[in-house]
């Protein structure tokens, strides 16, 4: 079995679908330390990988951003020579399959699903390093995005802020499917996988080609499922069973303006993935004018220093180590560089 890729937009019920992933014996799903994410921009700085003491170092970084993760890889340890001995060629992304790789091997699992959803932005390094990768496109209604992301520590807060991100990521995860093979690349709607948790299942088990588990529907009850939960506010429903009624929320909590925003800067998007407008009929968008746009830029920025400072301190630490690592290695590869949170 190939390695396994969600992609899509955050906010859209991914770490429900990667625990009832990691209940498949064949599968590995860990939560992700964003690996390509974090560490890509900082690889100029380790110099030529040929070197055997740079690349050791790379490996030794990437190990401890997966130890700092603020949900726990439980039961991995990394013998970071085996690491090296195990990388196929002196990259980032050998030392991300070797990695992945290990975690598989510890749950006995053939494989392993990556849940990071910024990888949508290096899905041609990923086609180019491992050849025939599986791809599961999980999409939400972004007007519900929008509302949880503004409840949420992480991403962006004004209502034409998320817009914009949602937008420009929906469209990247449509261009991308046209070039891949249909049978490896998967669309998954979070209202399908909500709404018709087994029936989904059982599609997405079949286009993994890996069987069917009862098992996938007691994720909740799962030790991972735990770990989540006490890590972050983010996660505290999935020790629930699926939440069928957690779609629609836009339409009771979401002002008409908010929604007419959105749907103006999304709404061709809105189409193609068969959510109904409310508001806006096509043709009828608003044009946000270049005094609208950065006056919603700055209320989205207080938006955001609001959300961090009434954030659980606990939460904060767990995702501060992380960052403050990965400030580490900007500062002493690439120079002195402005330190930065990144919810």
């Amino acid at each position: 079995m190939m390695p396994i890729f969600m992609i899509g937009t955050q906010r859209s019920g991914s770490n429900l679908l990667r625990l009832m992933l990691n209940q498949l014996p064949e599968i590995a799903a860990p939560h992700p330390p964003h690996i390509l994410q974090r560490m890509t921009p900082l690889i100029p700085g380790y110099g030529d990988l040929s070197i055997d003491d740079n690349f050791t170092q790379l490996i030794e970084d990437v190990c401890r951003l997966v130890e700092f993760n603020p949900v726990p890889w439980h039961g991995v340890v990394f013998d970071r020579a085996g690491l090296f001995r195990r990388c196929r060629e002196r990259s980032l992304l050998a030392v991300y399959e070797a990695v992945y790789d290990v975690c598989a091997e510890v749950k006995g699992a053939k494989t392993w699903c990556c849940k990071s959803l910024a990888n949508i932005n290096y899905v041609s390094q990923i086609e180019a390093y491992f050849g025939e990768p599986r791809y599961i496109y999980l999409y939400r209604d972004g007007r519900d995005v929008a509302l949880s992301f503004q409840k949420a520590i992480v991403g962006e807060k004004h209502i034409y802020s998320i817009a914009k991100e949602w937008r420009d990521t929906q469209e990247l995860a449509l261009r991308i499917e046209r070039d891949i093979d249909p049978s490896r690349f998967l669309h998954v709607s979070y209202e399908d996988l909500t709404g018709k948790p087994r029936r989904t299942a059982e599609s997405i088990c079949n286009f993994l080609g890996v069987p069917w588990q009862e098992s996938m529907m007691e994720f909740h009850r799962s030790d991972e499922a735990k770990r989540a939960a006490s890590s972050s506010d983010l996660w505290v429903n999935v020790t629930h069973p699926v939440m069928g009624n957690n779609s629609h929320k836009f339409l009771r909590e979401a002002c008409e303006q908010d929604i007419r925003i959105f749907e103006s800067v999304t709404g061709s998007v809105l189409d193609s993935l068969g959510y109904d407008r409310i508001y806006v009929k096509k043709g009828e968008e608003m044009v946000m004018s270049h005094d609208q746009i950065i006056l919603f830029e700055s209320i989205n920025k207080k938006m955001k220093e609001e959300k961090q400072r009434a954030a659980d301190p606990a939460d904060v630490a767990r995702r501060d180590q992380q960052m403050a690592l990965i400030n580490k290695i900007r500062d002493s590869r690439l120079g002195k560089a402005p330190s930065v949170r990144q919810f």
